[in-house]
C-alpha cells in the first residue's frame, strides 16, 4: 500500500512532530538542489550525482540531498537502488542508539535491492544489467549504492524488487534463529512474540513452511494477530489482554513450547522463558519493548532449558559463508514459493520522515519499504 503524499505529519523520534500536516518538509525541498555537501555551492556539471537520504543531526529529521558519485574500486560495483527496507536499526542509528555508529552525516539504509549500474575493473560476479539485492551497514537510503561484489546476491526471476529487499534482515535472522541456534526440528511448537513485525512474520513463515513447526504467535492487538495466523500460525495471543505465560500452557496442555523466538524483551521475554518445555531453546533477537530483561540463572536448571541470542549482521565478520547462505537461502525459498515477505507498506523516498514515524508509533506490520524508483 502507497503512503499518501498528502498524509504528511506523522511524529518525529523521540514523539516529537517534525512535519507539518499537509507541507513538505523544509528540510527536504531545501535540499533538492544539486549542492555539494561539503561548502553548499553547485556542483560541477560534468560529475554525475544522485539523491540520498542523510542525518545530519542525531535524532532530528532526515533530508535529502543531492551528493556527487564517487568514482569505483576495482571490486565495487555501482548499483541503482530500486526498493529499501526499513528496519528499526535504522532509528536507532539516526538517534546515536545503535550498536555501530556512523560518523555524521550518513546515508541509513542496510538492504536494498536494484540493478547494476556499473562494475569495477576486478569485479567478476555480476555484470551490468544484473537485478541484485544489496546488504551494508548503512548508505541504502538512495538512488545509487557503492559496494563490495561480496555483499550483493543475484535476484532470480520471478522475485520483485520490494520483496528482495524485504528479505536479508529479517528473514536472515529467523533463519539462523530457528535453525543455527534453536534447531528447530519438524513438528515442535515455536512461540513468537511481535509476531506481526517484520522478523516476526519471518520467523512464522520460515517456521512452518520451510521447517514445517507449528506456531504460536503472540501480538500486542487482535489485529496483529490476526495477521499472523493469515500467515501460518496455529494459534494467537494477544498479549496485551492475557498472560502470555497462561495461555501457552493452555494452548499445549502444559507441556510448554520446544522454542521460543523473542523481539520484546522485559516482561515478555520472561513470560516466554517461563513457557518453555523440558530442554526449550529461546533465542532473544531484539528489544521493541524498549526493556533489556534480567532473570534467575536457577530457570536454566528447572527444565534444562537453554537461553541465546543471535546478532545477524554478526555473522558477515565471523562467519560470512553462513551470512551468505541465509540469504541466498531465502531468496531460494521466495523463488521456489514456499515463502513470501509480507509488505506492510511502501513509502516513496522523500516521505522517509513519515516512513521511521510510522515505525515508530507500531502502525506498522511486516517489512516497511521505501520505494525508489
Amino acid at each position: 500500500m502507497m503512503a499518501s503524499t498528502a498524509a504528511r505529519g506523522g511524529l518525529g523520534f523521540r514523539g516529537i512532530s517534525w512535519l507539518q500536516r499537509g507541507r513538505r518538509s523544509t528540510s527536504v525541498t531545501d535540499h533538492l538542489g544539486l549542492l555539494s555537501p561539503s561548502n553548499g555551492l553547485p556542483l560541477p556539471s560534468c560529475r554525475r550525482s544522485y539523491r540520498a537520504v542523510l542525518c545530519t543531526e542525531l535524532a532530528k529529521p532526515l533530508i535529502i540531498r543531492t551528493i556527487p558519485s564517487p568514482p569505483l574500486q576495482p571490486q565495487e560495483v555501482r548499483v541503482g537502488i530500486h526498493c529499501c527496507g526499513v528496519n528499526f536499526a535504522d532509528i536507532l542509528a539516526c538517534q546515536g542508539l545503535y550498536q555501530e555508529k556512523h560518523a555524521l552525516p550518513f546515508a541509513p539504509g542496510m538492504e536494498f535491492s536494484g540493478v547494476v549500474m556499473e562494475t569495477g575493473t576486478d569485479v567478476s560476479t555480476v555484470q551490468k544489467g544484473d537485478r541484485v539485492l544489496g546488504v551494508t551497514s548503512s548508505k541504502a537510503m538512495a538512488e545509487e549504492c557503492i559496494i563490495d561484489q561480496k555483499m550483493l546476491w543475484q535476484i532470480p526471476d520471478g522475485v520483485s524488487y520490494e520483496h528482495a529487499a524485504a528479505l536479508p534482515v529479517s528473514y536472515g535472522t529467523a533463519s539462523l534463529a530457528l535453525e543455527r541456534r534453536a534447531h528447530t526440528q519438524p513438528g515442535e511448537t515455536v512461540l513468537v512474540t511481535a509476531a506481526a513485525g517484520a522478523t516476526g512474520l519471518a520467523t512464522i513463515d520460515i517456521a512452518t513452511n520451510v521447517f514445517k513447526a507449528k506456531v504460536i504467535a503472540a501480538a500486542g492487538s487482535d489485529h496483529k494477530c490476526n495477521l499472523a495466523l493469515q500467515k501460518g500460525a496455529t494459534h494467537s495471543v494477544n498479549y496485551s489482554q492475557n498472560s502470555l505465560k497462561d495461555e501457552v500452557k493452555k494452548l499445549t496442555d502444559n507441556r510448554g513450547v520446544n522454542v521460543a523466538i523473542d523481539a520484546v524483551g522485559g516482561d515478555i521475554f520472561k513470560q516466554a522463558l517461563h513457557s518453555l518445555a523440558w530442554e526449550g531453546r529461546i533465542v532473544v533477537v531484539g528489544f521493541a519493548g524498549g526493556t533489556i530483561p534480567s532473570f534467575s540463572a536457577n530457570l536454566l536448571l528447572l527444565k534444562n532449558v537453554s537461553a541465546m541470542g543471535v546478532y545477524w549482521g554478526r555473522y558477515r565478520e565471523e562467519e560470512f559463508p553462513l551470512f551468505s547462505s541465509s540469504i541466498s537461502s531465502a531468496l531460494q525459498y521466495c523463488h521456489e514459493g514456499k515463502i513470501e515477505p509480507h509488505i506492510g507498506e511502501v513509502f516513496k523516498l522523500e516521505e522517509v520522515n513519515e516512513a521511521f514515524s510510522h515505525v515508530i508509533q507500531r502502525k506498522s506490520t511486516g517489512k516497511v519499504i521505501i520505494s525508489i524508483k
